[in-house]
């Protein structure tokens, strides 16, 4: 019985971490083969480390645009690592409410699915429908699988080539890697900035609950914006995000 803390120790030592396991996969080792130096580069150019740091993704659906934000392990804010642009696009702006609407979701979402065999080279899957699209979307099918990926097609995703998909996937690994549970990701109609949700409604003639639904994101746009700083969301009973 005296030996089992030193077994057990042994078998702690021994477990591979979430990055040893990925680069197993060979999608993935021929990510960092073309893409880590590149990676490393984007961090040195904004004098950021990659060690310990945060990751958050927010996605413009209008812009056709990712940003990669990146806050270190003792910094108070988030810094602007680097854009993508969507190589292709669905649907309309809106939310995705329903299957085969061919709409990229929008709304308050994490990374759930680190996929190393996706159609598209390597994909991240968010965690869509989330508690906000279960009560606000088409009760028996509002839809899944919807992944940030690689290559330039989509029926709802978000495309940035087979290249930016490296570069993406390795940050996402190296962040869950360090820590991070839950990556979060946001994704908007449009960049939400005063008086931009107004002028929206009207272009799109957008209907009540779509109007709603935006003014409510706006909430959440301008709350990151306002200090570069990430507050927990949560969604209410009305399907509504919240502080």
């Amino acid at each position: 019985m005296k030996f089992l803390p030193i077994i057990g120790l042994l078998f702690i030592l021994q477990q591979e971490s979430f990055k040893q396991i990925q680069l197993k996969e060979a999608r993935v080792k021929i990510a960092y083969e073309d893409a880590e130096a590149l990676v490393k580069k984007h961090f040195s150019d904004k004098g950021l480390s990659m060690e310990k740091f945060q990751l958050f993704i927010r996605a413009f659906k209008k812009e056709a645009v990712l940003e990669v934000w990146i806050k270190e392990k003792n910094a108070a804010t988030y810094t602007l690592l680097q854009s993508y642009d969507f190589c292709a696009t669905s649907g309309v702006l809106g939310p995705k409410r329903k299957q085969g609407d061919l709409q990229i979701p929008e709304g308050v979402y994490y990374i759930n699915h680190f996929n190393p065999y996706s159609n598209f080279f390597l994909s991240l899957g968010l965690n869509y429908p989330n508690q906000s699209d279960l009560i606000l979307s088409e009760k028996r099918k509002p839809g899944s699988a919807i992944y940030i990926h690689g290559g330039c097609a989509t029926i709802g995703c978000i495309p940035i080539t087979d290249d930016k998909i490296k570069e993406l996937y390795i940050i996402a690994v190296e962040a869950k890697d360090d820590g991070q549970s839950k990556i979060p990701v946001h994704v908007f109609p449009t960049r939400l900035d005063a008086g931009v949700a107004d002028q929206l409604i009207k272009e799109e003639k957008a209907d009540a609950a779509t109007s709603a639904f935006w003014r409510n994101l706006e909430l959440v746009y301008r709350d990151f914006e306002s200090g570069k700083k990430l507050r927990p969301v949560k969604v209410e009973s009305t399907g509504s995000y919240t502080f």
